[in-house]
């Protein structure tokens, strides 16, 4: 089994059925959120495009994950009220 090992103990999976998609295999996306984290992401066509700028915790301390997850959660939340509201073009 190949783990993700900089997570914290609770948050460690399993990645080994994960593989890759090249973009062109995706369909058609509404809403695209990139992470931020100092990564440059790939293009990908969308009606609406937003970026977290969220810290990147590789190499950090649990405590530094944990605040991260807590903040995607947080973002995820917002993200899907918005929807809701119809404040998302």
């Amino acid at each position: 089994m190949k783990v993700i090992p900089q997570a914290p103990k609770p948050y460690r999976r399993s990645i080994r059925t994960q593989y890759s998609k090249p973009l062109a295999d995706l369909p058609p996306v509404d809403i695209v959120i990139t992470m931020g984290c100092d990564v440059a992401c790939p293009s990908l066509p969308c009606r609406y495009r937003e970026d977290w700028g969220l810290e990147d915790p590789t190499g950090k301390d649990d405590e530094t994950f944990l605040k991260v997850i807590r903040q995607i959660h947080e973002d995820v939340e917002l993200l899907k009220e918005r929807i809701r509201q119809r404040d998302i073009p």
